[in-house]
């Protein structure tokens, strides 16, 4: 395939990828806590990076918009993490050679039967070699150098977002202000590179955002597609703002994933669901939608890999011809972006790297201009002026999965909970600044306000209307803001040794984002 052969398409495709987890460390192992991070990193962020560097290689720049939020790019660079990730990498090592020298079935699929698990075990042994040899070789100092070395070359455009995740309309505007502030501070300091375009928690958004984001330099954002109404062919400047909205293509990001169907759910691929039981491997192929996981085939590389070739020719030619049929109806070249979560390339869809790693190679081999959304504004694929609904890219597109009945509860705890660390930080801060020397650093202040930012992360009311591991984000959500009340109490009361103990205490689990410092809140 050649853009000869095929002509040049008029406009600009952008793939948008967003990178978040919880704060999962020291907060349980399996089947929820830290498992999750590495079963991530391992299949979806060396993967990634490993695609990103080869396309490098061959001279390729600004393939695709990378959105990393603080809480992931935390963990990715925490020495408890990354010692964690290794013993995982060599458990993984450990389980396949475990499957590859087998002698009896050890589970009830035929994908478990003992010589296609030797099979399947003798390539899972490779692969978790390959990744060992690579994460001691870029990755043992964590995740920003081998990153920044993406940015600087201009392989990748960074997003970033606020701390913790928070879901922002919800928020109260003071602490809104420091979590996206704080959290642009700590991508400049990790990758050397302010972001100049946010992921924004949810694509979550609420009338007058824009004033907030035009004044921390954010300069676009994403939102999804029907905040746009659909019509996602340009960038839109919002209300009267410079802020420019993204809107994510429904109709060609639905082809790759959607709720009901999209590629990774075809039967030649390599089934989430299905697990070895001996091995904790996942041996399986999809084999068919209706196909229990006994009757599960063992998963063929082959079969998948002629799979992806054709995903890959789909892919191309939806694009080309969305961007072909959009440039006609507005009457000028117009942009495409197709956006999805990092963790589903690996983590939820095996093959889901390579296929990146070939798109983007078939994409300007069939005419299709790839770039940034920076390169979208720099090309000036904007549109008019647009006034944004209250939105999300959660179900119904509005905030029910967030502050619907399945979690008032939460959002009524929320609202407690940062009060409490608000009043309680001002007083604080209050009585440090009566003293007439410079304010020193508040560790008591700055725990009560890290703990508050995990307490209102996005992902537990997410998780509880889900039911996906509800009653872990329940306890996850009710802990953080017991920690917040706690070292509040004690601070509230005067207990300030206390507070300190407290606050050191919480800090051993929950110390991620070092620099916050809650001397830079707004004032009231």
């Amino acid at each position: 395939m050649t853009t000869s052969e095929h002509g040049a398409v008029p406009g600009l495709f952008t793939l948008v990828l967003h990178t978040h987890l919880p704060w999962l460390a020291h907060h349980g192992r399996w089947p929820v806590g830290e498992e999750w991070l590495y079963q991530s990193w391992s299949a979806s962020y060396l993967p990634l990076v490993r695609v990103l560097r080869a396309l490098a290689a061959e001279n390729r720049t600004h393939l695709l918009t990378l959105g990393i939020t603080p809480v992931v790019a935390a963990q990715l660079d925490d020495p408890y993490c990354l010692q964690g990730m290794h013993h995982w990498l060599a458990n993984w090592q450990l389980r396949a050679l475990e499957a590859a020298t087998t002698r009896t079935a050890s589970g009830p699929s035929p994908a478990s039967a003992p010589e296609a698990l030797r099979r399947f075990g003798s390539r899972e042994h490779a692969e978790a070699e390959r990744e060992l040899v690579e994460f001691d070789a870029y990755w043992r100092h964590g995740a920003s150098p081998v990153l920044r070395e993406l940015i600087d070359g201009e392989v990748i455009e960074l997003l970033g977002g606020p701390l913790a995740h928070p879901f922002q309309p919800l928020l109260h505007p003071r602490l809104r202000e420091f979590a996206l502030r704080e959290g642009l501070a700590d991508a400049g300091a990790r990758f050397a590179h302010t972001p100049r375009g946010i992921w924004a928690p949810e694509c979550a958004y609420a009338p007058g955002m824009e004033t907030d984001y035009a004044a921390a330099g954010v300069g676009h954002f994403m939102v999804d597609g029907p905040s746009l109404h659909g019509d996602t062919a340009l960038g839109r400047p919002v209300a009267d703002s410079d802020v420019i909205a993204f809107g994510r293509d429904l109709q060609v990001s639905y082809r790759v994933w959607s709720p009901k169907s999209g590629y990774p759910g075809h039967p030649a691929y390599r089934d989430f669901h299905t697990y070895d039981h001996a091995t904790g491997l996942k041996p399986a192929r999809v084999t068919g939608r209706q196909v229990p996981s006994a009757d599960k085939a063992p998963y063929d590389p082959d079969r998948a890999d002629a799979a992806i070739d054709g995903h890959v020719a789909d892919f191309v030619d939806t694009v080309r011809k969305r961007m072909r049929a959009e440039s006609e109806r507005i009457g000028r070249p117009a942009h495409v972006v197709a956006a999805f979560d990092t963790e589903l390339f690996g983590h939820w869809w095996y093959e889901g790297p390579e296929w990146l790693a070939r798109v983007l190679r078939a994409l300007p081999a069939a005419g299709v201009r790839v770039g940034t959304l920076s390169d979208a504004v720099r090309g000036g694929y904007l549109g008019g002026r647009v006034d944004l609904p209250p939105s999300s890219w959660g179900s119904g597109k509005d905030w029910q999965v967030w502050a619907g009945e399945r979690v008032a509860d939460l959002v009524q705890l929320n609202n407690e909970v940062v009060d409490t660390a608000l009043t309680t930080v001002d007083k604080a801060l209050a009585r440090a600044a009566a003293v007439g020397a410079p304010t020193p650093r508040n560790p008591v202040a700055d725990q009560i306000l890290r703990e508050t930012l995990l307490t209102v992360s996005s992902d537990w009311p997410f998780m509880i209307s889900k039911d996906s591991a509800a009653d872990y984000a329940r306890y996850r959500a009710h802990l953080h803001a017991h920690a917040t009340r706690e070292i509040a109490a004690a601070a509230a009361a005067g207990r300030q040794e206390q507070a300190r103990r407290l606050a050191e205490g919480w800090n051993r689990a929950d110390g991620l984002f070092g620099a916050l410092d809650a001397r830079r809140l707004p004032v009231a």
